[in-house]
């Protein structure tokens, strides 16, 4: 769509389909050449998503919230870390994750998904990167 004024601002983008369910993603480096990025995860089973601690130098957000049928019911159980000392947090509700920069997080553990559930995962960063 680049050929008008404002088609560079709309992009397509594909689905990928690895084995924990649909993902829709897109880099703001590569797609707008901007300071965010987006992962947008259509969570089908139980996975481990990420086994290691790290951190990143940006700042980060993840969303966990039930389909679009009943967004209020996660019916999921999830398990995620923070810090050096990986303080744990079972996620059973619609939750939203601050991360700020450089703080040590995950794992982050799918731990029982009765029904696909959405997990949206935003960098204020042109790129995600470990």
């Amino acid at each position: 769509m680049s050929e008008t004024r404002y088609g560079k601002y709309i992009k397509e983008h594909n689905i990928q389909y690895p084995p924990f369910g649909p993902v829709f993603n897109f880099s703001g480096e590569e797609d707008f050449n901007s300071d965010f990025s987006m992962f947008a995860i259509y969570v089908t089973q139980p996975n481990l998503m990420e086994a290691e601690p790290h951190s990143h130098e940006f700042d980060m957000y993840v969303i966990f919230c039930g389909s679009p049928d009943n967004m209020e019911d996660l019916g999921a159980e999830i398990e995620f870390s923070f810090g050096e000392e990986q303080e744990k947090h079972i996620i059973t509700k619609p939750t939203v994750i601050y991360i700020p920069k450089n703080t040590i997080h995950c794992p982050l553990n799918f731990v029982r998904v009765d029904k696909p559930i959405m997990f949206l995962h935003a960098t204020i960063a042109p790129k995600y990167q470990k």
